[in-house]
């Protein structure tokens, strides 16, 4: 079988090699850059080291290696979404964007429609399933990262392998610290690639500039405070405000008179809800209820979060609405709704939060 395996320099990513050539196969290993320099001065992910890393994992178990380009995919598609998105009012998830249009959109496109499977390090399982392949949680649910996968599609699903989806993560440092490998002590990545060292709200800075607005109280109706624009601000936001006698979290936005909304105290009721709309659903493998009235039991997520939160799925039109068993904290028109089985198995698909 000819893999193409994804590979970072990060542990898991690693670790991934390990497990194919123990399996047997003999991938080969691509490191896909997406930094790159726009007018306003140089973006780049910490590169360097990852590809001497990467290298090096290529070396050390005799697989080939090839570096590819995708800066101007990942700015056009990724970059240019999440600013957009963010000027809109909405909260981006450009981690998911990068799963479903460059890892597996670009770079299969370019490279990767030569290979029959495709391997990533994520923390992720397939399931097949009477001839159908669906995406699957992995064995460490703390580690799960089907939340970020939940925008692919059934082509793509189809050709995916993730090597260390039955491991913990200690089992994969372990097996990195046995193998010597030099990623097996870096810690795990936060935040957002292309912005590499770059604050975020710099990065917004530099596309949206500022303008002043008003903080306000939303149950009172009382001027609290000012902010420098709504675009740095999302839903469940806490941190940041700059405001006394919290803690205060934002609830609410106004985009056209720019302002902020938000609620005083350990646990207001206004940051909470139990509907969720979605936008634009999508399903990965199929539909499993086919052309439904009613409701249909789920479990989901609207965050990246180890747990997953009961409820039941209507149809009306051409949306999907979420009924929560519980109220959600910080629901962010613009993130995403992932939907999975009662049983906590098999991710269905996804929609994108609107209002």
């Amino acid at each position: 079988m000819n893999i193409a395996a994804l590979v970072s320099g990060g542990v898991d990513s690693s670790v991934c090699v390990y497990q194919l050539k123990e399996q047997g196969f003999d991938p080969t290993i691509f490191y896909i850059k997406i930094g790159m320099e726009d007018e306003h001065g140089y973006i780049d992910c910490p590169s360097e080291e990852d590809i001497e890393i990467t290298s090096y994992i290529a070396s050390k178990y005799g697989c080939k290696f090839e570096i590819v380009s995708l800066q101007q995919d990942y700015w056009e598609k990724v970059v240019d979404y999440t600013i957009q998105s963010v000027k809109r009012g909405l909260t981006p998830n450009p981690d998911m964007m990068c799963n479903k249009l460059i890892k597996f959109g670009s770079f299969e496109e370019k490279y990767g429609k030569d290979f029959d499977k495709l391997a990533t390090g994520h923390y992720a399982t397939t399931t097949e399933r009477e001839g159908k392949i669906y995406l699957s949680t992995a064995k460490d649910k703390v580690k799960d990262q089907t939340y970020f996968l939940g925008q692919i599609n059934y082509l793509q699903v189809s050709k995916l392998m993730f090597p260390i989806g039955n491991l913990q993560k200690a089992e994969v440092r372990r097996i990195a610290a046995k193998e010597k490998l030099p990623s097996a002590d870096r810690k795990d990545s936060q935040g957002i690639c292309f912005l590499g060292k770059i604050n975020y709200n710099d990065f917004i800075r530099r596309y949206l500039g500022e303008k002043e607005g008003k903080i306000i109280e939303l149950e009172t109706g009382k001027i609290v405070g000012k902010h420098n624009g709504y675009w740095f601000h999302t839903i469940g936001q806490r941190r940041g405000l700059r405001l006394s006698g919290g803690p205060w979290f934002v609830v609410q936005k106004d985009i056209e008179q720019n302002i902020i909304y938000v609620s005083n105290g350990y646990d207001p009721e206004t940051q909470y809800g139990k509907t969720i709309n979605l936008g634009a659903f999508e399903y990965i493998t199929e539909n499993p209820w086919g052309d439904f009235t009613g409701l249909m039991d789920v479990n989901f997520k609207i965050r990246h979060t180890p747990e997953f939160t009961k409820g039941s799925l209507e149809k009306i039109g051409d949306i999907y609405r979420i009924r929560s068993q519980e109220k959600i904290q910080g629901i962010a028109a613009g993130q995403f709704g992932v939907i999975y089985d009662e049983k906590e198995e098999i991710c269905i698909g996804s929609g994108v939060i609107i209002s």
